[in-house]
């Protein structure tokens, strides 16, 4: 059974609480790291499979999907609050009643805001840099993240659900597995499955769409397509997080966990 590892989600989500609760600057400031981490995926990810899109190569997107993985590395072991995992910490621990869920919203926008800005923030250390500042090395990320703007809400909506779930079990499951083998293991297959499938992730939408617009983007995309793709993204982020994560873990062991 899952129980251990839902008492460490649980315990989790108190200790994000009281980080908040202790200082609000430091939780924000978690938060802009945790979507730094993501950046920096997100810039080796399109940065591998650059060499293979401009040479038309379907290996594009695997080797990409690959290289991602790097960011939950670095948010798992190095620390930060991500607004998509925090749907489901907190949301269990308040279908648990061990939080509000006034208090729940709160730290779900605080992290949300504080992704935003480490999403902008990484754009401009990308820009000072120069990587992307030739038409040739940016064709890949701005190939996708014009993609990203234009599909429907309906399918934005459903793909930010499945990429969630999935987000979230990279998280949660190895969360029962000994050593950080086993575990870093787990985390960069289900992040590749993710990234492979084509579903949406709005904290790496974020940081996508920041380091296109500080790359030459072409004329579609613009700020509303951006919107356009965050809202339902976040919306379904929410309900992947929240419902089939927090609410369902919660509902199938509440007869196995004291209250």
């Amino acid at each position: 059974m899952e129980n251990e590892a839902l008492i460490l989600v649980e315990e989790l989500a108190l200790k994000k609480q009281k980080i908040y609760r202790q200082s609000p600057f430091i939780f924000i400031l978690r938060s802009m790291l945790a979507s730094m981490f993501i950046g920096f995926g997100v810039i080796v990810a399109f940065k591998a499979g650059n060499f293979f899109f401009i040479e038309h190569s379907p290996f594009a997107y695997p080797i990409a999907a690959l290289t991602f993985g790097a960011a939950i590395i670095l948010i798992a072991y190095g620390g930060g609050d991500l607004f998509t995992g925090n749907t489901f910490y907190f949301s269990y621990t308040a279908f648990r009643k061990k939080i509000s869920w006034f208090e729940v919203l709160k730290l779900w926008l605080i992290s949300y805001a504080g992704n935003i800005l480490g999403a902008c923030f990484f754009a401009l250390f990308i820009l000072s840099t120069g990587l992307f500042a030739d038409d040739s090395s940016t064709s890949f990320l701005l190939s996708v993240a014009d993609k990203k703007v234009h599909l429907s809400t309906s399918e934005l909506f459903f793909r930010g659900i499945l990429c969630n779930w999935l987000v979230c079990l990279a998280f949660f499951i190895p969360m029962r597995l000994q050593g950080d083998g086993p575990k870093l293991f787990t985390m960069m297959l289900f992040v590749f499955c993710f990234f492979i499938s084509g579903y949406e992730h709005s904290i790496a939408n974020m940081c996508t769409f920041a380091i296109a617009f500080v790359s030459n983007p072409p004329d579609s995309f613009t700020i509303a397509g951006v919107i356009h793709n965050l809202i339902p993204v976040t919306l379904g982020n929410l309900i992947g997080g929240g419902i089939l994560m927090g609410w369902m873990y919660y509902y199938v062991n509440k007869p196995f966990i004291n209250e």
